[in-house]
């Protein structure tokens, strides 16, 4: 797992707009595929991508590229929302999605990022909440798609029923369209895609592909102390009490207030007489 963190880690400290999304996707799912070849995927993503571009008509409309784009990856692609098998670890990682062509929405999105800008389309993710889109900037306005809905275009209606349905808003509850559509950097990409990975392994009580997830999260953004935290849970459970209070120890000196920290303490106590009934 080590070269792979390397590897990952120079992959992901380039310059935000310079880190190759799928290639760190890629590298992540390495870890639990030891012989997936990046390149291949990659390469594939290029093919993909050079048959839609072969049917641009040259100074065509936006909406007939869209459409264009749509229509191969949903239709004659197949790739569909798995909403039978939500939560199968699998879709989150970007090999399967390729090769079983069903997924999750952050999973969809980054399939159609990834296509989308070898053709010349500007998408970028939105970290929006629950359900994460894409979106296409142009003059006057966002165009907002959904790929998990075969990339659908959503109305300002349609995100305002989303949230509805999210949280327990009411008429005239004040909300920022423009904030909760903020471009979302590489980074917090894949972040929340290993997020939600994370998720699926604790609910399940995988608790070592769990923290095999958060080792690469820190990676990403080595300053979540979140998961920082969250790793110490994790050794914890596991038993490994050295490492759970090395964890435990950096996150309270660092987090000098919070609703947990009462916590905490109190399981830091815990594991170190624990450290010290192992000596």
């Amino acid at each position: 797992m080590e070269k792979n963190l390397l590897r990952l880690n120079a992959a992901v400290t380039r310059p935000d707009g310079l880190i190759n999304l799928a290639e760190a996707a890629l590298l992540f799912a390495q870890s639990e595929y030891p012989e997936l070849r990046v390149d291949t995927y990659l390469s594939r993503l290029d093919e993909m991508a050079a048959v839609v571009k072969k049917r641009l008509v040259p100074g065509g409309s936006l909406a007939s590229v869209i459409f264009k784009l749509n229509r191969f990856l949903f239709e004659e692609q197949g790739f569909a929302a798995n909403i039978d098998e939500y939560y199968d670890p699998r879709n989150s990682f970007l090999n399967e999605v390729l090769e079983r062509k069903t997924g999750i929405p952050i999973s969809l999105s980054m399939i159609y990022i990834e296509i989308g800008q070898r053709i010349g389309l500007p998408l970028t993710g939105v970290l929006f909440p629950g359900h994460f889109l894409v979106k296409l900037s142009i003059e006057g306005g966002d165009i907002v798609l959904d790929p998990f809905a075969g990339g659908r275009s959503l109305s300002e209606q349609d995100l305002l029923s989303h949230l509805s349905n999210l949280m327990d808003l009411h008429p005239g509850d004040p909300i920022d369209l423009t904030r909760l559509l903020a471009p979302a950097r590489k980074r917090d990409v894949l972040s929340r895609m290993l997020r939600n990975l994370k998720a699926i392994y604790v609910k399940s009580e995988e608790y070592l592909k769990a923290l095999n997830v958060i080792q690469h999260m820190l990676v990403v953004n080595p300053n979540d102390l979140q998961e920082l935290r969250d790793r110490g849970y994790i050794y914890d459970k596991l038993e490994c009490y050295k490492a759970a209070s090395e964890d435990y120890k950096r996150y309270l000196s660092l987090t000098p207030d919070g609703p947990d920290l009462q916590y905490l303490r109190e399981r830091l106590l815990e594991v170190e007489k624990a450290k010290g009934r192992l000596h």
